[in-house]
C-alpha cells in the first residue's frame, strides 16, 4: 500500500498539470449534468414495515386523488378579552377569511369551524383546517401570499390569528451561515497551525473543489437515482470535514519531510506513502460508518448514507492526487516564512507541545485513564433516560406564529388536539362497512385517555372509513405513547366482533413508531459498523487490543455526547444558555446521525494518531517512545483538525430550529470528547499501561491477515537514502 501510494503521489507531483486538467474536467462534466439535470424534488419519507406507514399507503391507495401527505395549515382565531369568537362580527370575519382561503388555486378544502364544530367549549377560540392539493414543498409563493393576506384580514378584525401545520415550513436547509462561520474558523485554526497561508489555504481549496465534485454529481444523478434536495446535507457537511481533515494530514507530513531535507518530490512520495495510507484506511472506516446506515431501513437515510459514503471516497482522492498537484505547483509556499525566506526548511517538533502531553500522561497513566473513564461514564449516565421523538411546533420559538399557534389550541382544545391520531379502518369484504366503522370508533372512543372521536369518513367505495382521535395528553408525552400502543392492543378483539380491521396513523403515531423502529435498529448498526472497523484495524495495526480500545473509546465518547444531550434537550439543565426555549423527547434519528458521523471521524483521528505510533514501533521504538513520536508528529495537527470540526459543528448550535441546535450540539460535544478525552488522554495511557501488548497479535491471526504497509515500512530504506540534493535549489524554484 505504501509503495504504490508513493509512487501515486510522486506521479501526481510530476504530471501535475495533467491532474489538475483531469479533476477541472471531472468539475466541469459533473457541473454540466448537474445544470441539465431536472430540479430534485424533495422524497418522500417513507418507514417501511411500520403500521403508520401501511396505513398511510393504505389510504393513498383507497383515497386516490387526496395525497395523504398533501400540506395542509391550521389556522387558529382566538377572540379578543372578554369577547366570543362566535360574536356576530367576529364570525363574520372568520368566515370571510375561510371562503377566501378555500378559492386557491392548490387548496383542495377549507373546513369553517362553525360548521364542523371547531369551536373551544368557552367559546374563545376556533380554528380552520385547510388541506393542499400538493406537498408542502410543491406549494407556490402565491398560495403561501394568499394564507398571508387571509390572515391578516382577520387580524385587522380585532381577533389574534395564528397558523401551523406543514404549509408554514420553510424550504431551504438551514446552516448556510454556520457554514460560512465554520469555514472562517477553520482557515484560522489553519493557519495557526502551519504558520503559511498557502499551507491554510490548501486544505481549504481542495476540500472546497471536492464538495463540488460531490454535490454536482449528486445533482446531476439526482433524477435518475431518485435523490432528493435533502440528500446532500450529509455528503456536503462530511465531504467538507474530511476533505480538509485529509488534505491537512498530506500537508503537514509533506512539510515534515522537507525538514528532514527531502527533495520537493521526494518528500511528497513519502507523505502520500505514509499519511496517504492512514487516510485511505481512515476513509474506509467513515464509509463503512455511511454505508452501515442502510441496516436502519429507512430509504431516505440509505441514500443520505451513501451519497455521503462517495463524498469521502472523492475527498480521499482528491488527498492522495490533487494535493500533490498543487505541492507540485508551489514546493515552497506551504513552508512557514521563515524557511520560505532564510532558504533553511527547518521544523522542529523534538519538545512541541503534543511531546509534553504524551511523558505527563505515560508519568501517570492510571491516574489520567481513571478521570477519563469515569468523566464519560458520568456524562453517559443521563443517557438511560434516553427518550426518542420528534419535536413538532412546540419546540420552535414563541416567536414563531407556529408555536403561537400550537399553544393557542391546547389551551382552548386541550393538548392532545395537536396530534391527534388517524384510524383507517379497512372494511373491504364487510357486509355493513358503516357499521363496522361506528362499532371500532365507539370502542376507541371509550379507551382512557381519549377526548373525542371524528365522524368517519368514508372513500368512494364504501369500504374504507376514516377518523380522527384525539387523546387527552400532548403529542410528545409518554402517556401518548402508551394510548396508542392500548388502542393496538384492543384490535383483535374489536375486529373480531366487526370483521374489518384498523390501523392507527398520523403524525404522533408515526413518529412514535419511527422512534421504537430507530430505537430497535441501533444495537445491530452498531454492531455491523464497530463490527467492520474492528476488522479494518485489525489490518491496519496488526494488533487484537488497538482496535478493541478504539472501538470502546468510541462508545464512550458517543454515549457521553449523547448524555449531554438528554441533559440539555430533554432535561432542560443549561438550555436558555443555548435557546432553547422547551425540551422534549430527542429527535428519533440523533442516535443514528450521531454514531455514524462520529464513529467515521472518531476513527479519523484514530488512524492518524495511532499510524504514527505504530509507525515508530515498526522502526525499532519502546512503546512509551513511540506514543511519545506519535504525538510529536500528529497531536497538533489532530487538535487543529478536532478544532475546525467543532467549530463547523457549533455554528448550528445558533440557528433557531430546535433540532438544527440539537444536531449542532451533539456533534460538537461527541467530537470535543472524542478527540480530546479518548483519542489525546485515554489512547495513549491505555497504550502506555500495555507496552509490548498493545501491539501483539497471534501468529494464527498474523498468517490469515493481508499485509498492508500502512507505516511505510517498504518506503524506510528510501527514506533514509534518497536525501535532497539541496534546500536552496528547492526555494529559489519557487521564487522564480
Amino acid at each position: 500500500m505504501a509503495t504504490f501510494l508513493y509512487r501515486v503521489g510522486r506521479l501526481a507531483f510530476r504530471r501535475r498539470w495533467y491532474v489538475a486538467l483531469v479533476w477541472a474536467a471531472v468539475l466541469a462534466a459533473v457541473g454540466l449534468g448537474a445544470l441539465k439535470a431536472p430540479g430534485a424534488s424533495d422524497e418522500e419519507f417513507s418507514m417501511p414495515g411500520i403500521e403508520s406507514q401501511k396505513a398511510f399507503d393504505l389510504m393513498e391507495e383507497r383515497f386516490p386523488g387526496a395525497t395523504a401527505d398533501g400540506a395542509t395549515a391550521r389556522v387558529v382565531f382566538v377572540a379578543p378579552g372578554g369577547e366570543k369568537v362566535t360574536a356576530a362580527e367576529n364570525r363574520r370575519a372568520v368566515e370571510q377569511a375561510v371562503a377566501e382561503l378555500a378559492d386557491g388555486t392548490q387548496v383542495a378544502s377549507a373546513v369553517d369551524p362553525f360548521r364542523a364544530r371547531a369551536v373551544g367549549e368557552d367559546g374563545t377560540t376556533a380554528y380552520a383546517t385547510v388541506t393542499y392539493k400538493v406537498k408542502a414543498t410543491d406549494l407556490t409563493d402565491a398560495s403561501k401570499a394568499q394564507l398571508e393576506r387571509a390572515i391578516d384580514g382577520v387580524r385587522d378584525a380585532g381577533l389574534t390569528v395564528e397558523a401551523g401545520g406543514s404549509a408554514m415550513g420553510e424550504s431551504g436547509g438551514a446552516g448556510g451561515t454556520a457554514e460560512v462561520i465554520g469555514i472562517a474558523i477553520a482557515a484560522v485554526v489553519l493557519l495557526v497551525t502551519f504558520g503559511s497561508l498557502a499551507a491554510a489555504g490548501l486544505p481549504l481549496l481542495t476540500a472546497v473543489i471536492g464538495v463540488g465534485v460531490s454535490m454536482a454529481t449528486i445533482l446531476a444523478l439526482s433524477d435518475a437515482l431518485g435523490l432528493s434536495t435533502t440528500t446532500g446535507t450529509l455528503a456536503m457537511m462530511l465531504g467538507l470535514a474530511v476533505g480538509i481533515d485529509y488534505a491537512l494530514f498530506v500537508v503537514s507530513r509533506y512539510r515534515e519531510e522537507r525538514a528532514r531535507g527531502r527533495a520537493p518530490q521526494e518528500a511528497v512520495g513519502l507523505a502520500v506513502g505514509t499519511a496517504g495510507s492512514a487516510v485511505v484506511f481512515a476513509g474506509l472506516t467513515v464509509v463503512i460508518a455511511l454505508a452501515g446506515l442502510a441496516v436502519v431501513g429507512i430509504p431516505m437515510l440509505t441514500k443520505m448514507g451513501l451519497a455521503a459514503a462517495g463524498a469521502v471516497v472523492v475527498a480521499v482522492l482528491i488527498a492522495l492526487t490533487l494535493v500533490p498537484a498543487f505541492l507540485g505547483f508551489w514546493p515552497n509556499a506551504v513552508l512557514r516564512r521563515r524557511a520560505r525566506k532564510s532558504g533553511r526548511i527547518e521544523e522542529s517538533t523534538e519538545n512541541n507541545g503534543g511531546t509534553r502531553w504524551a511523558r505527563f500522561v505515560l508519568r501517570r497513566p492510571v491516574p489520567v485513564l481513571l478521570l477519563g473513564v469515569i468523566g464519560l461514564g458520568a456524562l453517559a449516565v443521563p443517557m438511560t433516560d434516553l427518550q426518542l421523538g420528534m419535536p413538532g411546533d412546540e419546540a420552535k420559538p414563541t416567536s414563531t406564529t407556529e408555536r403561537r399557534a400550537y399553544d393557542a389550541l391546547a389551551e382552548g382544545f386541550g393538548p392532545g388536539f395537536n396530534g391527534p391520531l388517524t384510524v383507517v379502518v379497512d372494511a373491504k369484504g364487510d357486509d355493513d362497512a358503516k357499521g363496522a366503522a361506528e362499532t371500532i370508533a365507539k370502542e376507541i372512543g371509550a379507551t382512557d385517555g381519549v377526548v373525542s372521536v371524528s365522524p368517519a369518513r368514508f372513500n368512494a367505495a364504501g369500504d374504507t372509513a376514516v377518523f380522527q382521535v384525539v387523546p387527552s395528553t400532548a403529542p410528545t408525552d409518554e402517556r401518548t405513547k402508551e394510548l396508542v400502543q392500548t388502542i393496538r392492543g384492543e384490535r383483535p378483539g374489536v375486529e373480531s366482533e366487526t370483521g374489518a380491521a384498523f390501523e392507527v396513523t398520523g403524525t404522533t403515531a408515526l413518529n412514535i413508531d419511527i422512534a421504537d423502529k430507530v430505537q430497535a435498529a441501533l444495537v445491530p448498526y452498531l454492531i455491523v459498523v464497530v463490527g467492520l472497523a474492528i476488522v479494518l484495524l485489525l489490518v491496519v495495526f496488526r494488533s487484537l487490543l488497538v482496535p478493541l480500545k478504539a472501538a470502546l473509546g468510541f462508545l464512550l465518547s458517543v454515549l457521553a455526547s449523547l448524555g449531554a444531550v438528554v441533559v440539555v434537550f430533554q432535561q432542560g439543565h443549561g438550555a436558555e444558555l443555548l435557546g432553547v426555549e422547551q425540551t422534549g423527547p430527542i429527535m428519533s434519528l440523533m442516535p443514528i446521525f450521531l454514531v455514524g458521523i462520529v464513529f467515521g471521524l472518531a476513527m479519523d483521528y484514530e488512524v492518524f494518531l495511532v499510524s504514527r505510533m505504530r509507525e515508530a514501533y515498526v522502526h525499532g521504538e519502546r512503546p512509551g517512545q513511540a506514543v511519545t513520536s506519535g504525538f510529536r508528529h500528529s497531536a497538533r495537527v489532530v487538535v487543529a483538525a478536532a478544532l475546525i470540526m467543532i467549530a463547523v459543528f457549533a455554528g448550528f448550535i445558533g440557528e433557531s430550529d430546535s433540532m438544527i441546535k440539537m444536531i449542532g450540539f451533539g456533534l460538537a460535544s461527541a467530537v470535543l470528547l472524542d478527540a480530546f478525552v479518548v483519542r489525546m488522554a485515554i489512547v495513549p495511557a491505555v497504550l502506555a499501561l500495555l507496552g509490548d501488548k498493545a501491539w501483539w497479535l497471534p501468529k494464527w491471526l498474523d498468517r490469515i491477515l493481508p499485509r498492508v504497509d500502512v507505516e511505510g515500512e517498504a518506503l524506510s530504506g528510501r527514506s533514509e537514502t534518497d536525501p535532497a540534493p539541496a534546500e536552496a535549489a528547492g526555494l529559489e524554484a519557487a521564487h522564480s
